[in-house]
This record gives C-alpha cells, structure tokens and sequence, in this order.
C-alpha cells in the first residue's frame, strides 16, 4: 500500500498544468516582455555592433579640451663656452655630446661636472665628422648640448592659473619683439611682478629659445609662455573673457600712472622698439598709455618698457589689497 501511495504522489507532482499556490506566475508568463527591442538595442545584433563602433569613431574625433599648447622645435648648443653658460644657467637639456678624445680643458671639465650633477642629462661620446653633421658644420669645439622643445601653454592656461589662485589675471602679450633676450627679461620681469605669463605670435617673433631661458635667469621653469597664431584674435578672446588691454604707445592718451584699470584683470600689449604696436593690435587695446621720459628719450628697450608697467599694474594690486 505504502508503495501505491508513493507512486501516485510522484505521478500528481508530474501533472502539467497550473498548481495550487501557483500565484498566477503562468498567467504573467502569458502578459509578455513587451515590444521587441530596436535592433541597434540588441546586444548580439550585427546593428548594435556597427553602432557601437560608429560612436567609437566619433569619441576619437571629439575635439580635447583646449588646455597645454603646442611644442617648439629642439635646439642645439654649439661650443664651449655657450654649452657651459647654458648648463650653468639652468637651460632645461636632453643630451651632452662630447667630441672623442677632446683636449680636456677647464671649460670640458666644467661642462661635465654640471652635466653629471643634473643627473637627467644623458652623455653621448661621438666622433667629430657625426658632431660636424650635427651641427651643420658649425664651430662646435668638442661640445653639443641638446635642447628640448619648449612645450607652449595655451592663453586659457594663463588665466585659469590666475583665477585657481584668486588673482586677476596680469599678462604681457608681445606684438613684433624678436630679440630672444628681450622675451626672457620680460619673462624674468613677469615673474618678479607676480605676473601669470607671456603670450607671443608664432611668426615674426621671437620663441622659447635657449637664449631666451638664459636671459629669464631660471624664471622660465615657473612662468609660462604662450604661442598663438593669431595675436589680434587671441586678445578679442582676452577681452571676451573681461580683460582689459592695454597698448604701450609713445602716443598714448594715458599715462601709465594715471590707468586705473592697471589695478584689474588685464593684458599688458608691448611692441617692438623701432615700429611700436601694429596697427590692428593697436586697434582692439582698450587704452594706449605711454611712459612719461623727461629725458628726452624716443623709446625705451621693450623688457625695459614691460618692467615699467608691471611695476605699476603690482603697485596698485599691493594697495588694493591693504585698503
């Protein structure tokens, strides 16, 4: 009997069909999903596939966000005295190149010890027909520093670093200044004024060259430089943004003591010696001041005329801040 009940209970649990407490789990089966998914929508469809790569590609061509810039061109340094002078002075280098079996005098000696205490410049021993071809035949005298490209900021890193630390951005903009020496005293004098940093065209003008990291004396390693194509269209940015500009201009209608808007955000625009400021950066500056010279002076040196003015554009920030 025992065997009979087990048997029936197996086949009553077999039975197809709905059961009690069940709680209508077959009547929502038969409700459905829904309607049928798009076929880019499903995840083993050749359309999913396609659409996923399509938007792949389009990731890839999506444009950065505008920050760094872009980079120079790597220099060489030739000869003794300017490879010591460059080492000395802080002149950010990849490689020494070392004549084999140079005459070891004290400019050699002097060179190498720098190199060697830099501890990140690689030195390379290279007969003098490669250093020859290197240098295009120049007067090497044994000794070739290699320079890096200067990696350029983008204006808008100018004035997002002034406004991260609270500041109004104080820029200097240079219109036709080709003097390497000239761009690294104005640098050295944007950083000793608490400028944020130097905008340049890139033609007609000089570059982040070795010279220019030299007359900078060590500055360049903290302020930075910007490269733009367009020198007018990079100062309407500016004034977008709500920056003054103001032009040096011996015929200016201010006099730099007398600009109140020294004292805000602004971009300081300085020509070249001999021709001044352009004709179309001259147009977009806000104010043209000029540097009163009892003297009798026609000009001044541009990195002497940009230290005036920061002076002044500092001196005013200072007694903002104390009233």
């Amino acid at each position: 009997m025992a065997g009979n009940s087990q048997r029936r209970n197996r086949r009553t649990s077999n039975k197809k069909g709905a059961t009690v407490g069940s709680g209508g789990q077959r009547r929502k089966g038969l409700e459905g999903k829904g309607p049928t998914p798009k076929a880019e929508d499903r995840k083993k469809h050749k359309a999913n596939r396609i659409a996923g790569a399509m938007a792949r590609q389009a990731a890839k061509r999506r444009p950065a966000p505008r920050r760094g810039g872009p980079k120079g061109t790597s220099e060489m340094v030739v000869g003794r005295n300017p490879v010591f002078e460059a080492l000395r002075d802080g002149v950010p280098a990849t490689t020494l190149y070392v004549q084999q079996f140079i005459d070891n005098d004290e400019r050699v000696r002097e060179a190498l010890q720098l190199a060697g205490e830099r501890g990140n410049i690689n030195l390379m021993e290279a007969p003098r027909p490669e250093l020859d071809r290197m240098t295009n035949g120049l007067n090497h005298q044994g000794l070739v520093l290699q320079v890096p490209p200067y990696e350029y900021a983008h204006p808008e890193d100018l004035t997002s670093a002034a406004y991260d630390e609270g500041d109004d951005p104080l820029i200097v903009a240079l219109d036709g200044v080709t003097d390497p020496r000239n761009l690294g005293a104005i640098v050295r004098s944007v950083s000793a004024f608490g400028g944020h940093g130097v905008v340049i065209p890139e033609r007609r003008a000089a570059g982040m060259t070795a010279g220019a990291w030299k007359s900078s004396a060590g500055t360049a390693a903290r302020t930075p430089v910007s490269r733009v194509t367009n020198l007018t269209r990079a100062l309407q940015d500016f004034k977008k943004a709500g920056i003054a500009i103001v032009g040096l201009a011996a015929e200016g209608t201010h006099e730099v003591q007398d600009l109140e808007a020294l004292g805000g955000p602004v971009v300081i625009v300085v020509g070249s010696e001999g021709k001044g400021l352009g004709r179309l950066v001259g147009e977009n500056c806000d104010y043209l001041v000029r540097i009163p010279m009892p003297g009798g002076a026609e000009s001044l040196n541009a990195g002497v005329a940009a230290g005036v003015v920061l002076y002044e554009a500092a001196r005013r920030r200072a007694t903002r801040g104390r009233v």
